[in-house]
């Protein structure tokens, strides 16, 4: 699907909306509440909320038709083949932290494949967008075409993840593990920032795993558009957001790979 220049400005204004409910709330005393589930702390704030509701209304009072997943109030199925994907701020934990490295994913999928992906950071004013096989940031008006870097050797190159400790199980752990030895350096810490960081070039593997769709959805354009590769640790689909391997340059995704399977 060639996704047309209405639906991108909709993606937009999405962003837009979503945005401003969600930047009064940085860094300013909020109520952390914790979402049950299989994780110790699993935190969810009013801006999470409020960025949520702000986009669902937009969708259904414009485009009723159109599908939404949305972390924070499950799923609207879609009457034509369209879905939105919302996690309107993927990195809760640094949110609450006072730090910059989480955003607002927004993506548009057909027929339940990613199509337009953008993530947005209100508070630093950066808006990275993949769509028709092309990825740009958006900054200040200004837009600078994303393409990732090539790194041809593993042991060049810069690996990063939000938490092993955290997402990984013990047998992916260990996977984990004989990936960063073979790397030239590792870093920790970034949510959906870290694949910003991808697509700009300035890192060249990330792995990650336990996720779910909403955290990954808007990803792949991104990554895609920037030149890079986005698969499960296997090289099959990463929609699901169990495990993801996401590289600039094809022939590192190939050692990373053969790494966490050995």
């Amino acid at each position: 699907m060639t996704v047309d220049d209405s639906l991108i400005a909709f993606a937009n204004r999405l962003a837009d909306a979503s945005g401003s409910v969600i930047r009064p709330f940085f860094r300013q005393p909020i109520e952390v509440a914790h979402k049950p589930g299989r994780r110790a702390f699993d935190p969810v704030t009013e801006a999470d909320k409020g960025g949520e509701r702000a986009i669902r209304a937009i969708i259904e009072g414009e485009r009723p038709d159109d599908g939404i997943l949305g972390e924070e109030y499950g799923q609207k199925q879609s009457r034509n083949g369209l879905r939105w994907v919302l996690d309107p701020v993927d990195g809760t934990r640094a949110f609450i932290t006072g730090r910059h490295e989480w955003g607002s994913l927004i993506a548009l999928e057909e027929n339940e494949t990613p199509v337009l992906g953008i993530l947005d950071q209100p508070v630093l004013g950066e808006r990275f967008l993949g769509v028709n096989e092309r990825a740009v940031l958006v900054e200040n008006g200004h837009r600078t075409p994303l393409k990732v870097r090539e790194c041809d050797k593993i042991a060049d190159a810069i690996l990063c993840a939000t938490d092993p400790s955290a997402y990984f199980d013990l047998q992916q752990q260990a996977g984990f593990a004989r990936v960063k030895a073979a790397t030239r350096m590792t870093r920790y810490g970034g949510d959906c920032y870290l694949f910003a960081a991808l697509a700009m070039g300035f890192v060249d593997i990330i792995i990650e795993a336990g996720f779910n769709r909403w955290d990954v959805a808007a990803l792949i354009p991104l990554v895609e558009g920037a030149g890079g590769i986005m698969t499960a640790w296997d090289g099959s689909d990463c929609r699901d957001g169990k495990t993801i391997l996401a590289c600039g340059d094809r022939r590192i995704h190939q050692h990373a790979m053969k790494l966490l399977q050995s």
